[in-house]
């Protein structure tokens, strides 16, 4: 499918690649791994031609067809709908020919048109693009909102359904979890997971890659090294092989020692069965893939408060919500030290509001908000990079805070978050975005909080810095509350979730994947609802118009047509009653066709969680883990198949349904 050879490519003087080289095969996702500035745009876009390598070669299948992400949107008056289905440019061609060819009354290239639209089944594109839309988190209501009515981040959801939108061969993503909360990464992930073409896609959030990829290709000293599996498999492969190296031997064994301690620690303080569990398995495959991370450029903490007040924080009797509009009620919550809460809940449902409402912001209407003499609280969200005075150093923004502070406490502090010399005196307009999100939590740590208040946090973080973010929270010692679409953090820091929906915020005694599979029952359901509510009006429409009808025609039925005769009564019962003989056996098989696509989705994703386990990757473990990956393959085609072939009955019964009215 995709073939790189001795390729070599060097931006701003620097060498990115060297003679690197690598073949992926029709299907496979593929995660894009490496620092910060390694090359994994840049190699993107190479494959899309916007860059030219000083030696080598980039091969593609003939004909390939490449759908990427845009990283930025303009506004548009265009609706939501519109800038989605703009994504599948054939469409757009076929849709402007036709009306060319009405406007000069060409009948023989109208009808060859209208024959490729049916073949691009441009009949269901709006339906396709409402379902994009909507499983990124959209309302309904959204579709025909102008582009230019949603901020930066719902905009960039645009562009990644625009993308998804787009038939292809090979698919590239740069960064798609970025701006999406937790239930629409869930969404993605079951989306990708389903795409027939190749996937390479970069990402810094571990669970994502573990779901998705099939392979992982690292940029290491300017070479593109393959794995097969998910990210824990690299992660595993990699840590051994740094391991073996002597030079890193000492660092490896303080890491382990390190996160040993958290395990301890963790075990020791976990109270609810299921995510004490989940916990201590995280925990422990830290320990195992602490090696991969000798090398990360950060190493920092959140230094607690020198005084705690025990409660931290109260709400009783409390609503929150905007203006006149309650989102939240019924608020009684208390936040003592050590808590460590996760908001789980539907995009909308009120997670942010109620960080607010911890804060003390306007967004808490009514009821009483009871603070510790000593509260201290640290906020992050991603509008707070707003606020950093983008004319100051980072070095500037602490100096500030504490003006006593030495220049060499300062910079100490600082190069915990990988800014050192000259760069911790640069001003901050020029930093990207996840390096003005590490001068943000550099800030938030120098204050020393006892209270951290964190919404989505690791946006434009890389994985050195989330997995060193994880690090520090697990070490602080005060309260967390934190909303994140990063299963990893959310695992590994917090001990109990609260549930935030419809109204309310209550504990949530389930796991991560308990709450996984609530979301797909609750997509379920809202998706059955309105089939449900279109049937229940279509039976009250026909039994409403019964009684007038058999009116107006002396005791016709409501059924009949009007000045229909007996024979034609007659005929046309009989055509209807060949149709639903014809139609049954097609509705039973699309029912079938269902069930066998839960069964192997389900059983795919058994797959897809045995190849996770590190020990596959061993000696003892290359028999099964050869077998996984022939099973993986052979569910993928039998999926594949079973979903062509449910799309054709599903045509079929929808035609049928047509001819009976």
């Amino acid at each position: 499918m995709l073939t790189i050879t001795d390729l070599s490519l060097q931006r701003g003087g620097l060498w990115l690649l060297e003679s690197a080289s690598l073949t992926v095969q029709p299907g496979q996702r593929v995660a894009i791994v490496g620092a910060n500035g390694a090359g994994k745009s840049s190699l993107f876009q190479l494959l899309l031609g916007q860059l030219a390598p000083e030696q080598g070669s980039i091969s593609l299948p003939g004909g390939c067809r490449i759908a990427h992400m845009a990283q930025e949107v303009g506004a548009s008056s265009r609706s939501a709908r519109d800038f989605v289905l703009d994504g599948d440019t054939d469409l757009r061609r076929l849709e402007a020919e036709l009306a060319e060819a009405e406007l000069r009354g060409d009948d023989h290239a109208m009808a060859r048109l209208h024959g490729e639209l049916d073949l691009h089944e441009a009949w269901s594109a709006p339906r396709r693009a409402e379902a994009l839309i909507r499983g990124l988190g959209f309302s309904d209501a959204d579709a025909d909102r102008p582009v230019s009515a949603f901020s930066g981040g719902w905009r960039i959801r645009l562009n990644l359904a625009q993308a998804l939108m787009r038939p292809s061969d090979l698919l590239l993503l740069d960064e798609p979890t970025n701006h999406l909360d937790l239930d629409a990464c869930l969404w993605l992930e079951n989306w990708l997971r389903r795409y027939p073409g190749t996937l390479l896609f970069i990402s810094h959030d571990r669970d994502f890659m573990d779901r998705v990829a099939t392979h992982v290709v690292h940029f290491d000293q300017r070479r593109l090294e393959s794995y097969t599996g998910n990210y824990s498999a690299f992660e595993s492969q990699r840590a051994e092989r740094l391991a073996q190296q002597q030079a890193g031997y000492e660092r490896q064994q303080a890491r382990i020692a390190e996160i040993q301690r958290f395990i301890d620690r963790f075990k020791a303080k976990a109270t609810k069965a299921r995510q004490a569990q989940s916990r201590v398995k995280s925990l422990e495959r830290m320990e195992k893939i602490a090696p991969a991370h000798i090398d990360s450029p950060f190493s920092f903490e959140f230094p607690l408060a020198e005084k705690v007040s025990n409660p931290l924080l109260s709400i009783r009797n409390g609503a929150a919500g905007h203006g006149d509009k309650v989102i939240l009620s019924g608020l009684n919550l208390s936040l003592l030290p050590g808590s460590r809460i996760g908001l789980l809940g539907p995009n909308g449902a009120g997670k942010s509001t109620l960080i607010d409402a911890l804060r003390g912001e306007r967004t808490l209407l009514s009821g009483d908000r009871v603070t510790g003499e000593n509260l201290a609280i640290g906020y992050f969200a991603q509008h707070q990079l707003e606020s950093l005075d983008l004319d100051a150093s980072p070095f500037l923004h602490l100096q500030r805070l504490d003006p006593r502070a030495s220049e060499q406490k300062i910079r100490n502090f600082l190069g915990g978050f990988d800014f050192h010399g000259d760069e911790a005196l640069t001003p901050i307009r020029t930093f990207s975005g996840g390096e003005k999100a590490r001068v943000a939590l550099a800030v938030i740590a120098w204050q020393r909080p006892n209270l951290l208040l964190l919404d989505e946090p690791t946006n434009h973080l890389d994985l050195e810095m989330r997995q060193a973010l994880t690090m520090a929270l697990q070490n602080f010692d005060g309260a967390i509350v934190v909303v994140s679409h990063d299963r990893h953090l959310l695992r590994n820091t917090v001990d109990e979730f609260w549930l935030v929906n419809e109204g309310r915020v209550v504990a949530y005694e389930g796991d991560l994947e308990d709450y996984e599979r609530w979301l797909a029952d609750r997509r379920k359901n809202e998706v059955e609802a309105p089939s449900r509510d279109v049937q229940a009006r279509a039976q009250g429409e026909a039994s409403g118009a019964a009684a007038p009808a058999s009116a107006s025609r002396g005791g016709e039925s409501a059924g009949e047509g009007p000045g229909e005769s007996a024979e034609e009564r007659k005929a046309r019962k009989r055509a209807e009653a060949a149709v639903r003989q014809k139609l049954s056996p097609f509705r039973k098989e699309q029912a079938s066709l269902e069930a066998a696509m839960d069964r192997l989705q389900a059983e795919m994703a058994d797959v897809e969680q045995a190849l996770a386990s590190p020990a596959l990757y061993d000696e003892a473990g290359k028999q099964q883990l050869k077998e996984l990956l022939a099973r993986q393959t052979e569910l993928s085609r039998r999926l594949e198949d079973t979903e062509a072939r449910w799309l054709e009955v599903s045509e079929t019964v929808e035609n049928l349904e047509a001819e009976l009215g």
